[in-house]
């Protein structure tokens, strides 16, 4: 017998979903910006930026032909202060949380439009190789969710910065599964239908605003379901075996002793350190 487990993949009922809401607890428990303290006040103190004062990551409404749900991230202004980014992963997985409660139709997969028209280096500088870690692991581990395709839009030569940045965290075939635009959307509209997306995209589907502010709503309405969520988190005193701890979940050392070859031999720890220089070196003077 089987069962669907949100909207993502049918599941047999046991032990499938079982193990995957024990991944969802177990990462839940040492990431510093799920404590409990954390989602209580979520949606009071990420507010202003919920309502659209410096992004706009919503799902889009309807799937695509092969059955894909399309999300987009998306700055408003280069002019803010540079983002809180735990206030931003955190928003991230609020909606994922929500997805997983009230899909009830079969999502193929995952795909992201990541808009750069209003990235900076000081946004990016935000970004440490330590809280990117975290985010990603709770992603491609936790969620029963398959990430297909990640697409760049309105690029910059900062976004290959960028990217070579995250790619030591991501799973081989996402970091496959990364396309940037350069030219306009034409080339998007090959992936993802033009009707589905937001007007300033090219698309039909109305401002991205508007999509936005409906979500805004949405977790407004999921406020008390949060509050009560933070009591689900595994306990690993049952677990057998070894438990699992912060640093086996997100301790930045066994990434980069894992010493995979890279560009130019290089480990894919000495890459992101490389990165982040560069980053920095992007920085105005002070």
């Amino acid at each position: 017998m089987t069962t669907q487990f949100g909207n993502y993949r049918t599941f047999t009922e046991t032990p499938d979903v079982h193990d995957i809401w024990e991944q969802v607890a177990t990462l839940r428990r040492p990431v510093p910006y799920r404590t409990a303290k954390m989602w209580m006040n979520a949606l009071s103190t990420i507010r202003p930026r919920l309502c659209g004062a410096e992004r706009h990551i919503p799902p889009l409404p309807g799937l695509t032909p092969n059955g894909r749900r399309v999300i987009v991230m998306q700055g408003i202004t280069k002019d803010i202060i540079p983002p809180n980014v735990a206030d931003g992963m955190k928003l991230v997985l609020m909606i994922g949380d929500i997805r997983l409660k009230e899909e009830l139709t079969g999502v193929a997969g995952d795909v992201y439009i990541l808009d750069a028209s209003v990235a900076t280096a000081a946004h990016f500088a935000k970004f440490t190789p330590a809280i990117v870690k975290k985010f990603l692991v709770c992603v491609q581990e936790a969620y029963p969710v398959k990430l297909k395709e990640v697409h760049v839009v309105n690029v910059s030569p900062l976004v290959d910065t960028i990217i070579n940045f995250a790619k030591p965290f991501l799973k081989e075939k996402i970091r496959n599964r990364i396309f940037c635009h350069p030219d306009g959307f034409e080339s998007l509209y090959k992936y993802i239908p033009q009707e589905m997306l937001p007007s300033e995209y090219g698309g039909y589907a109305g401002p991205i605003d508007v999509i936005h502010r409906e979500w805004v709503k949405k977790l407004d309405s999921y406020t008390e379901w949060f509050k009560e969520q933070e009591d689900m988190k595994a306990d690993e005193s049952k677990r057998p075996g070894k438990p699992k701890t912060h640093d086996d979940l997100f301790g930045l050392e066994g990434s980069f002793r894992q010493f995979r070859r890279g560009e130019k031999g290089k480990s894919w720890g000495c890459q992101v350190k490389m990165q982040a220089a560069e980053l920095r070196l992007l920085l105005p003077e002070r």
